[in-house]
């Protein structure tokens, strides 16, 4: 009876694994990705000198949100609150933080009335740094704000 000889030795990498998991983890990014925007999605009002707040993409800034039919919505948390209650709960998230800047993301077909309210609100709070969440015009940069 004749031995059989073992195959060699193969000293080449398989790497089909690896690029398998690296391709389902990166169709799991792509589809989780847009679900992590802060804040509720509204229509920014167009502005031409808008100026670039850096902080208000922090995951900790304080966030409220205006929707075209006047729903008020506070991040963190993104949470549905009433104008007259924004006040007490800005105060409290705002307690131990170094910057103070309270940021408003409006749609562009809100009513007045209803931003004017949270404005006043947040003031009777105590809140004197409001920023502008705008929409750049002329694709110089997207997202940038204006400050009050």
């Amino acid at each position: 009876m004749k031995l059989m000889k073992a195959p060699p030795v193969v000293s080449d990498i398989n790497v089909t694994p690896m690029v398998d998991v690296m391709l389902v983890l990166l169709i799991i990014f792509m589809v989780i990705t847009p679900m992590l925007s802060k804040g509720v999605n509204v229509n920014k009002v167009n502005t031409y000198n808008a100026i670039k707040m850096a902080d208000a993409d922090k995951e900790d800034a304080v966030l409220i949100a205006i929707t075209r039919d006047g729903k008020v919505f506070l991040s963190p948390g993104n949470s549905l609150i009433q104008p007259g209650e924004l006040g007490g709960k800005v105060k409290d998230l705002q307690q131990n933080r170094s910057d103070k800047t309270v940021y408003i993301k409006a749609d562009a077909r809100a009513r007045f009335a209803a931003i004017t309210d949270v404005i006043d609100n947040l003031r009777t709070a105590g809140v004197d740094q409001l920023g502008l969440i705008t929409e750049q015009i002329k694709n110089k940069e997207t997202s940038s704000s204006s400050n009050l």
